[in-house]
């Protein structure tokens, strides 16, 4: 168990107000992040791969995925529950059960994002506008929502 307390989201409407546009620029937010991240981790696959003889050169295909999902679930499933971008837009993800996010959750809301994405792309966004609180498909399948940080 975790040292936070359970806390489930805000009820009050206005912690939703405005929370689908603020996704989407903390989504440019955080993928300019990943971006620039993985510039770095890219020199060192490429020198990794120097030194085992080419086998590293087989993590070049996945290392954006990695390091995506090490970005989103040490920040979102973190102490803030945001990630930076979420933190600059003014959000959070909170669970619909009250626990805190944790590493594995915030992988698996990533991944199930990424899924619909390929499967869903223009309807993605378009959910958000008939769901309460702004919910996406993601959010309702995994049990999550996006949460104004200073109503959460």
């Amino acid at each position: 168990m975790h040292d936070q307390e359970f806390r489930l989201p805000s009820q009050d409407w206005r912690a939703y107000q405005g929370v689908l546009s603020r996704r989407v620029f903390a989504f440019i937010l955080d993928y300019a992040i990943v971006a620039l991240l993985w510039i770095p981790a890219a020199v060192v696959v490429f020198f990794l791969g120097i030194l085992t003889l080419g086998l590293g050169f087989f993590l070049y295909p996945i290392l954006f995925a990695l390091i995506a999902m090490l970005y989103f679930g040490l920040t979102v499933g973190g102490r803030d529950q945001a990630s930076p971008g979420m933190k600059l837009m003014g959000l959070a993800i909170a669970r619909t059960d009250g626990r805190p996010m944790d590493f594995l959750t915030a992988i698996v809301h990533l991944a199930i994002f990424w899924i619909a994405n390929a499967l869903l792309t223009p309807l993605i966004l378009l959910i958000g506008l008939f769901t309460d609180r702004g919910r996406l498909l993601h959010d309702l399948l995994i049990g999550t929502v996006a949460v104004r940080r200073n109503m959460f």
